[in-house]
C-alpha cells in the first residue's frame, strides 16, 4: 500500500467515524489528506468504492490482530479467548469501529458487517476456520465452517448488543460445537 493510499485510508475512516457514509464528502478527504480532491477520486473512483476500501483495511487490520493472537497461544480455546477479547478491546478503542457499533455516527454503515457484510463476514469466519482446521484436522470440513462462520456471528452479535463476558460466551459456544 502506498504513503498515499494510507493517508486516505486513514483521513476517510476519522471522517467516517464521525459523519458515517452519508455525510463523508470527498472534499473534506482530500483537505484531512492535504491532497486535491481529484486525487481522491483518482484513487478510489466515488464515495462508495473509498467506504468499501475502508471497511476492508479496517477488517484487514483486525483480523491480522486476531490471526496473531490466534498464533500465539498453543491451548486453541485460550488462542480464541485472547483473539476474541482483542476484538472487543479494538472495536472499543478504534473510533470507527466504536461509532459503527454503538451506533453513535456511523451507524449507516453498519450494514457493511451485516446485511452487505458477505465479503468482510466471509473473511473472519475463514480465519477463524482456519484456527479450528490447525487444532481439529480431524472435523469434517462442515463442522470446522460452522466454528468460523458461528463463532464471527456471536463476536458480531455482542459487538451490537453486548452482555456479559462476550469473549467467554464464543469460548463456551466454540466448546460445544467441537463436541
Amino acid at each position: 500500500m502506498t504513503d498515499l493510499t494510507r493517508s486516505l485510508l486513514d483521513a476517510a475512516a476519522a471522517l467516517l467515524a464521525v459523519h458515517g457514509s452519508r455525510g463523508l464528502r470527498m472534499v473534506d478527504v482530500a483537505t484531512r489528506a492535504a491532497v486535491s480532491r481529484q486525487t481522491v477520486y483518482n484513487a478510489f473512483g466515488n464515495k462508495e468504492s473509498l467506504v468499501r476500501a475502508v471497511a476492508l483495511d479496517k477488517t484487514a487490520q483486525f483480523l491480522a490482530g486476531v490471526q496473531e493472537r490466534l498464533a500465539a497461544d498453543p491451548d486453541p480455546l485460550n488462542g480464541l479467548h485472547t483473539a476474541v477479547a482483542f476484538v472487543f478491546e479494538e472495536a472499543a478503542r478504534d473510533p470507527l469501529a466504536h461509532s459503527v457499533f454503538s451506533g453513535a455516527n456511523a451507524e449507516d454503515m453498519l450494514p457493511l458487517v451485516t446485511t452487505r457484510g458477505h465479503e468482510i463476514l466471509g473473511a473472519a469466519a475463514e480465519v477463524f476456520a482456519s484456527h479450528a482446521t490447525t487444532h481439529w484436522p480431524h472435523l469434517p470440513t462442515d463442522r470446522r465452517t460452522l466454528i468460523g462462520e458461528t463463532t464471527v456471528r456471536l463476536v458480531l452479535s455482542h459487538l451490537l448488543t453486548p452482555s456479559g463476558d462476550p469473549a467467554a460466551a464464543v469460548v463456551a459456544v466454540t466448546r460445544a460445537l467441537l463436541t
